[in-house]
Formats: C-alpha cells, sequence, structure tokens
C-alpha cells in the first residue's frame, strides 16, 4: 500500500449532525523546519525504535500464548501492574498517525505486526478461560470482581480496554487496515455482551472506577459503520454523575479526578455529532467553558495531585503536581471537536494555541533523541520540568521503564501537531495555527505554504499555489492577545478587520503564486491568577515566559516588578526583568528544560486591569455598600468617588466574565440566583456558580448591555434611578439607558 491521506484508507459512513467546519486529513498538511517537526522527529525515533515484543508481553502471557524470549517492560507495564496493556493502544495510534503525516513505513509495519499478534491473542480466548473477542493484559476476572463492586486491585479495566479499540479503529482509520478492524469489531462485540447484561444502576455503578473515553470510541465505530449497535453501546457509558450537572451548567468538578472526566465530555461531543440530541452538546461545551474559564492555569493545563480544584483555585495550588500532560491532551481533542461546531469562537482557538504550544510544545525534552516526555508540568516557584510521579521511577518518561498515561498520550499528542492547522468548509480555508507548514487542499486543488518564525517572530505568510483561479475565502484568526494586526496580499494592505478574537476574512479571486502576510504585534503582559491578583504569570503573546534560576532553589514566589520586563534579542524570545532586586533572565516556557523556573510571580496586584461600570442612564458608577468584603454586599451606584470598591475587574470565563471587586475581592452575583426581574445583585465568594457570569454586549455606541448568563436578565438600577444609593438589579431587556453601561478602562 503506497502512502495517502488518510481519507483514502478508512473514512466513516456516517456524516456528522452540527459541525459547520471540518479539519483536513492528517495526511493534507506536513509540518516543514520547526520547533513542531523537530518534537516529531524525535517521537518518530522512538516509535522506530520500540520493541514490538516487548510490547506484546503482557498480552501474550494473559492469553496464554507464547512471549517469544521478549524481555518484560517496567513501570505501567510490568507483568504485575494493574493496568498493564493500557500503553499499546497508544502506541499502535501514533504509529498510524505517522504513517499518515509522514509516510513512515516502518511505523506502518510496526502497528500491522501488532495487529496481527493481537488478532491471535484474540483467537486462544477458548484456552485462556475468556469470553469471545476479549483482549487485554489482565484476567477477565478483573471485570467480574468490577461489577461486583470489590474491584481492589488498582485497575482502571475499561480504560485499558478503551486505549485498545481507540488504537485499533486507527489503525483501521488510517491505515486501512482490515484486520485491525476486525479485532476491534471483536473486541466491541466484547463489550456490548459484558455491559449488555448489566441493569442502568448497575452500569453506572461500573461508571464509578475510570473507564476513558468508551463512549467516544463507541460513537465513532457507530459512525465508521453505520451499526445502530455500537450507538447503543456507547450510550450505556454516558455517566450521569457527571454528565447531569453539566448539562445544567453547574460547576461540580471540586475533588473530581481530573483525566477520568475528560474523555467523557469529548465522548458527549461525539454523541451529539451523531446523533444531533443538544443535551450532549451542551455537556460538551458547558464542560469547557466551565474548566478553561474557572480551572486552568496560565499555560492552558489544569489539576493538582490529578485532580479538580475549587473553581478559580489557582493561585492556591502552584504546586510541583500541577498540570497533568494527559489532561492538556483531551483538553485539546476537546477543542477540537467544539471548533467545528463554533467555527466562530477564536477563543477556542486562542486556547488551543496556548495549550499546545506553552504545555505540550514543551513536554517532550530536546535533549532526548526520543523525545521522551513529563508527566506534570510543575508551577510551584523553583520547579522542574520532567519531574514525574512517585511511581515513574525518574523524572522524564524513559524508553521501557515508565509507560504512564502521559507518556502514551505524549507519543498521540507529537504525531499529530499538524491536525488544527487549518479547518475548512466549502468555499473558505480557516488559519487557525502559525506554524511551518504545507496544506494539499486537495477538495480545490490548492496548496498553500505557510513560513513562519512565529512566535519569535510576529508575521507569518501564507503562499497560495496550484489551480488557485476563482473566488473563495481565507479566514484568519485575530488572536485575542494581539491589537493592530495587518493583512496584506502581494504587499498591498488590505481593507479587512482585523478584532482581536475574531477572523480577518480575505474574499477574492486567487491567482497562484498569491502571498498573504499577517502581522501580529506581541506585547509583553500580565495573566492573574483566578483567584489572587498580585500573583500573575508573564506572557508575551500567545507565549508564556518562565524565569530562569538555574539550580537555585525558591521558597516563595519571586517579587516581579513588571515594568522591568524587557525583550533582549530582535530574533529569540528572550527576557531580562528585576524580581527579589535582582536581574533574572526568561525564556519561553517551552524552552524552560533543564533548570529550575518559576511561571507565576508576586506582581504586588500592578497587572490586575480595572474597570468602572458607568450607567449610561444616570452616569453612576456601581460600588458596593459601605465598601462591604463581606459575602451578600450590596451593589449600588454611588458618584465617582476614586474608592476602591468602584473598581471591577473581569475575568474571563468561557465566552463570559465575571465582575470582581478590587476592593472585596468578591464577584458579582444574584441573590439566590434567582432567574426573576429585580432580584438584587450582589457580591459573593468566586465559587463558580452560573449566575456569576455575565455576557458584555457592545451596543455600538460606547455602552454594553451586562447580561446575566443564569437568569438571562439584565444588569440595571432599581426604579431606573439617578440617584446615588439606588440598588443595582436585574431586569428585563426593555431599552431602558439604565440597562446599558459603559466600561472604563481605569488607567
Amino acid at each position: 500500500m503506497g502512502w495517502a491521506p488518510a481519507s483514502a484508507a478508512a473514512g466513516a459512513v456516517r456524516s456528522e449532525v452540527g459541525v459547520s467546519a471540518f479539519p483536513f486529513e492528517l495526511g493534507q498538511v506536513r509540518l516543514t523546519a520547526g520547533r513542531w517537526l523537530d518534537n516529531q522527529n524525535r517521537t518518530q525515533n522512538y516509535l522506530r525504535f520500540v520493541d514490538v515484543n516487548r510490547l506484546l508481553y503482557v498480552f501474550r502471557a494473559n492469553h496464554r500464548l507464547s512471549t517469544n524470549g521478549a524481555a518484560t517492560n517496567g513501570g505501567w507495564d510490568a507483568p504485575t501492574f494493574p493496568f498493564r496493556s493500557h500503553v499499546q493502544g497508544h502506541f499502535l495510534t501514533a504509529w498510524a498517525q505517522l504513517w499518515a503525516v509522514a509516510g513512515d513505513t516502518v511505523s506502518r509495519d510496526k502497528a500491522t505486526t501488532m495487529v496481527a499478534e493481537l488478532a491471535k491473542c484474540q483467537a486462544n480466548n477458548g484456552a485462556a478461560g475468556f469470553g469471545a473477542g476479549y483482549l487485554s493484559g489482565f484476567p477477565e476476572s478483573d471485570f467480574d470482581n468490577l461489577e461486583a463492586g470489590r474491584l481492589t486491585n488498582g485497575n482502571v479495566p475499561y480504560y485499558c480496554i478503551h486505549k485498545t479499540l481507540a488504537g485499533l479503529l486507527d489503525v483501521w482509520r488510517y491505515i486501512g487496515s482490515t484486520q485491525a478492524r476486525d479485532v476491534l469489531l471483536n473486541l466491541a462485540g466484547w463489550v456490548d455482551r459484558r455491559t449488555g447484561r448489566l441493569s442502568s444502576g448497575q452500569m453506572q455503578s461500573v461508571l464509578n472506577t475510570e473507564f476513558g473515553g468508551m463512549n467516544a470510541v463507541l460513537t465513532d465505530l457507530y459512525q465508521a459503520t453505520g451499526d445502530t449497535r455500537w450507538l447503543a453501546v456507547a450510550q450505556r457509558f454516558d455517566h450521569a454523575a457527571v454528565f447531569d450537572p453539566l448539562a445544567a451548567g453547574r460547576d461540580q468538578l471540586n475533588g473530581l479526578h481530573a483525566n477520568t472526566q475528560i474523555p467523557k465530555w469529548i465522548g458527549a461531543a461525539r454523541e451529539y455529532k451523531a446523533t444531533g440530541t443538544t443535551r450532549y452538546r451542551d455537556i460538551a461545551t458547558n464542560a469547557w467553558n466551565i474548566t478553561v474559564g474557572a480551572h486552568t492555569y496560565a499555560i492552558g493545563g489544569n489539576s493538582q495531585a490529578e485532580h479538580f480544584r475549587a473553581p478559580n483555585a489557582i493561585a492556591g495550588y502552584l504546586n510541583q503536581d500541577t498540570c497533568e500532560s494527559c489532561n492538556t491532551y483531551n483538553m485539546l481533542k476537546l477543542t477540537r471537536e467544539l471548533f467545528t461546531l463554533y467555527p466562530d469562537r477564536a477563543d477556542l482557538a486562542d486556547y488551543y494555541e496556548r495549550a499546545l504550544l506553552n504545555q505540550m510544545i514543551g513536554q517532550q525534552n530536546p535533549a532526548d533523541s526520543h523525545g521522551h516526555v513529563t508527566y506534570f508540568s510543575s508551577l510551584n516557584p523553583g520547579g522542574r520540568r520532567g519531574l514525574g510521579p512517585a511511581w515513574g521511577g525518574g523524572t522524564w518518561s524513559t524508553d521501557y521503564n515508565s509507560f504512564w498515561c502521559c507518556q502514551g498520550s505524549g507519543l498521540e499528542t507529537q504525531t499529530k501537531l499538524a491536525d488544527s492547522i487549518y479547518f475548512f468548509t466549502d468555499t473558505t480555508l480557516i488559519v487557525n495555527l502559525f506554524v511551518p507548514s504545507v496544506l494539499n487542499w486537495t477538495q480545490r486543488g490548492i496548496t498553500v505554504t505557510q513560513a513562519t518564525s512565529f512566535p519569535a517572530g510576529d508575521t507569518t505568510t501564507l503562499t497560495v499555489t496550484g489551480a488557485a483561479s476563482g473566488t473563495w475565502a481565507m479566514r484568519i484568526r485575530i488572536p485575542g492577545w494581539t491589537s493592530g494586526a495587518t493583512v496584506s496580499v502581494n504587499g498591498v494592505a488590505q481593507n479587512v478587520t482585523t478584532t482581536p478574537g475574531g477572523y480577518a476574512t480575505l474574499t477574492r479571486s486567487w491567482t497562484a503564486g498569491d502571498v498573504v502576510t499577517v502581522r501580529l504585534p506581541m506585547k509583553v503582559a500580565l495573566k492573574p491568577a483566578n483567584d489572587n491578583t498580585n500573583v500573575a504569570a508573564v506572557t508575551y503573546g500567545p507565549v508564556v515566559l518562565a524565569g530562569n534560576y538555574g539550580t537555585s532553589s525558591l521558597s516563595a514566589l519571586p517579587a516581579l516588578n513588571p515594568s522591568s520586563v524587557t525583550r533582549t534579542s530582535s530574533s529569540a524570545l528572550a527576557f531580562s526583568a528585576t524580581a527579589n532586586g535582582a536581574n533574572v533572565n526568561l525564556v519561553p516556557f517551552y524552552d524552560a528544560q533543564g533548570f529550575n523556573y518559576t511561571v507565576y510571580w508576586n506582581t504586588g496586584g500592578s497587572g490586575g486591569t480595572t474597570y468602572r461600570l458607568v450607567n449610561a442612564g444616570s452616569g453612576l458608577v456601581l460600588g458596593v455598600e459601605n465598601m462591604s468584603t463581606a459575602d451578600g454586599g450590596r451593589a449600588l451606584q454611588w458618584s465617582d468617588s476614586g474608592t476602591a470598591d468602584h473598581n471591577w475587574e473581569m475575568i474571563t470565563d468561557g465566552t463570559a466574565v465575571r465582575f470582581r471587586n478590587a476592593n472585596s475581592g468578591k464577584v458579582l452575583g444574584v441573590q439566590d440566583m434567582s432567574t426573576a426581574d429585580g432580584a438584587r445583585v450582589l457580591q459573593w465568594s468566586d465559587n463558580g456558580t452560573a449566575d456569576h457570569r455575565w455576557t458584555v454586549v457592545d451596543q455600538g455606541d460606547g455602552t454594553a448591555k451586562i447580561r446575566n448568563v443564569n437568569s438571562g436578565k439584565l444588569l440595571t438600577i432599581e426604579n431606573n434611578s439617578s440617584t446615588a444609593g439606588a440598588f443595582a438589579l436585574q431586569g428585563p431587556d426593555n431599552g431602558a439607558t439604565t440597562n446599558r453601561w459603559r466600561l472604563v478602562r481605569n488607567t
């Protein structure tokens, strides 16, 4: 079989519901020279090196076949580790992806060899005492114990099954292996029989143990085959305890094991696209908004010690075990799913860029030819990249003695770095990421070559070649972090809107050789922690900067002088600053390997931009009664006397914002989460409830409507009063001038 784009192998037979923009197949986008390709190449070295027989050991031993004299693995694939055989599915996916993106025949052959051997394991189930179709590195009795509620060995058996199913699906999808399809269908049939005999209550009990993305992969199997059997099995893995609060927009993540949840949300997105059931879409969308708005660190990762903490608890959890890599891998998958539904939401692509660039490009050790990765991205002062958990046996993953979940997902991440640079509709090309790459838009006979030194440079060029004649549109993301962006074609500036956080659209009759030049100016900015504006990360455009402290240890966040941050090179992202009264060098966090660093700093609150909310009807400003700092303190309007409680920070929370009072640190909410007209607006501790979120809708005349996300009502003033001391309420959208506000930035 010759190398062909993924679409030439095994495509889906069912179209997806609700999709407005489509990703290109892996084989249609090729990385060119740069950091991204370097990462891919290091992972490729490892994938070509690893011994398939060692990876097969636990499968062969469990299914009573000869291990062919292979050595055993250590770490999470050791013969006695509870969920051994989870990582092999990741290898199958990574090999298949490398075949798709690079035409790597060694990877293709390793994948098909492993599939052939797994088929032999599956065929020996009768002799091994397992049910037809079963395939794993541990005995089927673990599922007996799981269903009976007596599983005590630490295994997460469906989590492992998910990885195997997903890997087999990708080998079928990208390589076209019908044997992978057959093994996949046999294993899925076993899952159907195993779960089909359980009551709904029993199944929900089973779902309390981590099960990966079983709903996602089985829905994908339905999409690939058209067989409704697989959709029914997928929906058995809908976890009500997690889905129900998210469907209602409630943040109940505190204390949950983070990576157990995110694959379920990806599954919800896939189930929406398969069924059109809007509840699934709402679950996935709300989960993303809540996680990115209230649980995400500056680098795009989430979780501490693998668990979600209270909403907005960021500065209080700057520990060694923050930002598990698997979580961000899965958040990127969820973001990609949502972008196809909401292609006008540039904030989705902004997040994708931030998380991929800062955490996932940087999770790999550039000094290791096998591209080994880190489990956590530590954010404690004096942290050091590559600090694995206690069971990891070291700092970076290894060839054969770690096999953590994050090593497996890292293999996938670093072999699909090109998968979300571009999207398309019938007549529109969407450019989301600024990465050296070549797009082969076979559907239109067009090639687009992107050349850039981004983010070291602020310019990218897109050269259109091939059969490029005809009128079509190129939509280019204008990130929320830039201002003054410009777009030119063949050196001629274009009169297009370049609003930050949106898209610039070029619609023209294209000619082969046309060159689009995009400039995205960058500047140093602070990104305060949600829960403490005195603690902030330093950013330059999308890049989070880290202070290089060499071998020095830090016992607390250094006190940074924000105005001292200065770029020291025109070609590289090198900066200097003053912290704790001494000079410190700053580099991109993705380059923070081999030394102790800090990502967050004590900035003394100087990074929090504040606003006065000026009522358009009265001209008075919103403040808090008696400068109260207590929960339930009432919001009223006052003459602008310059007191601290007249200043409000707007904290981005998904597609909405929270208004945090600069004096009290409390956020605006509605009494008892009321949805009624006239309910009072008060200040509360920021606990993530829906009534703490507001959308700001520009009216085009210098004013904005501020609408409560929970109630849909507008922030207004009691009785349309123009008197100081009148209460803030929520009211109907009736056109009153007191329903409108001017957001005046404090300088």
